[in-house]
């Protein structure tokens, strides 16, 4: 079974957040950049499965400028077996990209599609569940726990909700997005690193993919939060006042 992980390059987590000047976006120039964290955790999750002989390779995919190939690098860097860069200077929203990963899937015919469940720059949350119904595959959403029954060609996921732990029973192919609890994603050690700089990068633009990349969204103004206001110090009563 091959498993098909999509990887987003967003702002680092610790970096201060800046809004542009003329608030039209969040600035990016000379602010670093890595893969979104919950990317991670997918990615790890898809290594795993790997490693314990449920399936036989795992693709990395991202999409966006010529920047993301750094991403993509991470990710064979972290054991990724072979990458896929979509390039593309437009804006993506989630329903662009459930597009663009649903023509991927139909190149490359995944058993297993992983995503985050939320990327960290728009906390959109819509990308995995957007991707399921264009493909008309099972979800499992927010996974905490995932386990495969190769024999069965299922997979049961254990998924957070509000009232607990909620455990699913999916057909494969499907669709799993992550949640922090699932892992802790490893480190690339340095001989990965170097030799993910040789690796080839297959390239995709949105035209080959026939995929027309367009929203109904449209981004009027983006401003920071307002500070916080400063504490009130209160007076402390005295016994009189509480016993009155």
């Amino acid at each position: 079974m091959k498993i098909m992980v999509a990887i987003k390059r967003v702002v680092d987590y610790a970096v201060k957040i800046r809004v542009k000047s003329d608030k039209t976006g969040v600035e990016t120039q000379n602010v670093k950049m890595s893969m979104n964290p919950f990317c991670e955790i997918a990615l790890e999750e898809a290594l795993r499965i790997r490693e314990s002989g449920l399936a036989s390779e795992v693709v990395a995919v991202s999409m966006g400028p010529t920047q993301c190939v750094d991403t993509l690098r991470t990710g064979l860097a972290m054991g990724a077996d072979r990458a896929i860069h979509v390039d593309t200077t437009a804006a993506l929203y989630p329903l662009s990209v459930a597009k663009l990963l649903k023509a991927l899937v139909d190149v490359e015919k995944p058993g297993l599609l992983i995503l985050g469940k939320q990327a960290i720059d728009d906390d959109c949350n819509q990308t995995g569940q957007m991707v399921a119904g264009l493909l008309d595959w099972p979800q499992g959403t927010f996974a905490s726990k995932v386990v495969l029954d190769k024999e069965k060609q299922v997979a049961t996921v254990e998924r957070e909700v509000d009232g607990g732990l909620e455990t699913l029973c999916l057909d494969l192919p499907a669709v799993i997005t992550t949640d922090l609890r699932l892992n802790q994603p490893r480190y690339a050690t340095l001989p990965n690193i170097m030799k993910a700089k040789s690796k080839v990068i297959k390239k995709f633009t949105p035209q080959e993919l026939n995929v027309e990349i367009k929203s109904d969204l449209e981004v009027v103004q983006v401003t920071e939060p307002p500070k916080r206001k400063a504490g009130v110090i209160v007076s402390f009563c005295g016994r009189a006042d509480r016993q009155a």
